[in-house]
């Protein structure tokens, strides 16, 4: 990387990484280094070499390939083709959504290469703006009925400021476990006794206690495939802020084969919480096995987290590469096993969805709720279903 040569190199592998981060990566100083030692070792003539250097050692995540790949093709290419290429994306994302769009990708990375420094000035002989005083939608208004698939890098950031925001005080229960307290409606004869034991067996006064209430938990099993991949990821930001503001809280990914992040999702950091989970989430993007993570999750852990009136939460779109095959048993069985099971399906968005493939019409019959999970909206909405109270046990088994 020595002489004008390598200048030059350096430099544009730096401009690079600027316009990744423009289009929501997290690409550091680190990354930057590691990139510029990775192609000193490599034919940089050699253009698979060189994307496959920097990919390797700017982004560590499977999501943030398709963003990558259209920077690369964009950026190596020829920079003023990319600079028409990004303004025409513009222009098209001035229109209405057309119900086809493209792939989100591809306009994040169409407005990352607009700077806000190349955009012309205005002109100082231009009329002054005309205030409009229009009853319009505000910004955050539309940004809550937004498609998470639809969103460019900044509405994506957005979004997530607006999740971390979010508040989720799930209805409280009485469980059978008691904690001392001076005013509690309950005696505790066997607390009396030991305190007057202290006191030469002279009873002073009587102890009390009163039953602990708390939240119940909180189960998430969520689908992690290709048509799942870009909601999953900004669901994770919501059940990370969850997973930080109460207890009980466990998180299931699932695309082939399941995966318990509930402990990597208690770390502070929101960044390194989502570089724990890439390590050991090795089926993100992949295809969707609903029946045989149903399968395991009920084997080694229903037992274990689904106890004390547990909510489910399942995220799936319920497209089955298995054909639906145990999934109707499965699901009966995770159903009798939480007090409530909420379906959240981003395919709700669509007014005329119809239960046509085979997983959505072995799964539909064995849940509480059936919602949408597409947008901000959708997830207020969601936090205002949990905190109602829930239907009764015995009312529910009956109708089961």
């Amino acid at each position: 990387m020595s002489g004008a040569g390598g200048g030059t190199l350096a430099a544009n592998v730096m401009h690079f990484a600027r316009l990744l981060r423009r289009a929501g990566l997290p690409v550091g100083p680190a990354a930057l280094l590691a990139a510029e030692q990775a192609l000193s070792l490599i034919d940089i003539g050699n253009r698979a070499q060189l994307r496959t250097a920097l990919r390797t050692t700017m982004i560590h995540r499977h999501e943030q390939r398709e963003v990558f790949d259209q920077a690369f093709a964009l950026f190596w290419r020829d920079p003023e083709a990319a600079r028409q290429a990004a303004a025409m994306a513009l222009l098209e994302g001035q229109k209405e959504p057309d119900p086809a769009r493209k792939r989100s990708g591809s306009r994040r990375v169409a407005e990352a290469f607009v700077s806000p420094r190349e955009r012309p000035a205005p002109r100082e002989d231009a009329e002054p703006p005309r205030l409009d005083a229009a009853l319009t939608v505000s910004a955050r208004e539309r940004l809550a009925q937004l498609d998470f698939e639809a969103m460019s890098a900044a509405e994506i950031a957005a979004a997530k400021a607006e999740i971390r925001r979010l508040a989720m005080p799930l209805d409280a229960r009485r469980t059978r476990r008691l904690r001392p307290d001076p005013t509690g409606p309950q005696s505790d004869l066997r607390a009396t006794l030991r305190a007057s034991l202290r006191q030469g067996g002279e009873i002073l006064g009587l102890a009390r206690r009163r039953r602990v209430v708390r939240p119940p938990p909180l189960v998430v099993l969520c689908d992690i495939s290709g048509s799942m991949a870009r909601y999953a990821q900004i669901l994770l930001h919501f059940l990370h802020a969850v997973a930080n503001e109460r207890e009980r809280v466990h998180v299931f990914l699932f695309g082939t084969r399941l995966s318990n992040i509930s402990r990597q999702l208690r770390h502070r950091d929101p960044e390194a919480a989502f570089q724990l989970v890439a390590h050991i989430v090795p089926d993100w993007s992949g295809g969707t096995r609903i029946g045989e993570s149903l399968a395991a999750f009920n084997t080694k852990w229903s037992r274990r987290v689904l106890a004390q009136g547990a909510i489910v939460l399942l995220v799936t779109d319920g497209l089955d590469r298995e054909g639906a095959v145990g999934l109707a048993e499965n699901m009966d069985r995770l159903h009798r096993s939480a007090r409530r099971l909420i379906w959240l399906n981003p395919l709700l968005r669509w007014d005329g969805f119809e239960p046509k493939s085979q997983g959505v019409r072995a799964m539909l019959p064995h849940v509480d709720e059936f919602r949408p999970v597409h947008n901000l909206a959708s997830l207020r909405g969601l936090i205002d279903l949990l905190s109602r109270a829930p239907p009764p046990m015995n009312a529910r088994m009956r109708s089961a």
